[in-house]
């Protein structure tokens, strides 16, 4: 494990920026399975030695995967929303 020194370890973490995001029903659960994809069919068992090289195989697994057409069953339905989420929707005078 790389140890590195105060200042460069806090020079690290001000970089870092911590934004909440929802559990459920969020896109970012859709980017965590399509990078959980590219890691386990695409780099899973294999050390890849260069960064041109990197994106290159990345570029040809994006091309594979995209070709396919895959959707996302997205069950989470508007009106749903604005009852489980009801506190976040601004409410309208009608």
């Amino acid at each position: 494990m790389r140890v590195f020194p105060p200042a460069q370890a806090r020079a690290y973490v001000k970089r870092l920026d911590l934004v909440h995001t929802p559990k459920h029903g969020s896109w970012l659960n859709i980017a965590e399975c399509e990078l959980s994809c590219l890691t386990s069919q695409c780099l899973a068992g294999r050390r890849i030695g260069d960064l041109a090289m990197l994106q290159s195989e990345i570029a040809a697994w994006s091309q594979k995967t995209n070709a396919q057409q895959r959707g996302v069953d997205w069950h989470f339905q508007v009106a749903d929303a604005r009852v489980k989420l009801k506190r976040l929707y601004p409410q309208s005078k009608t």
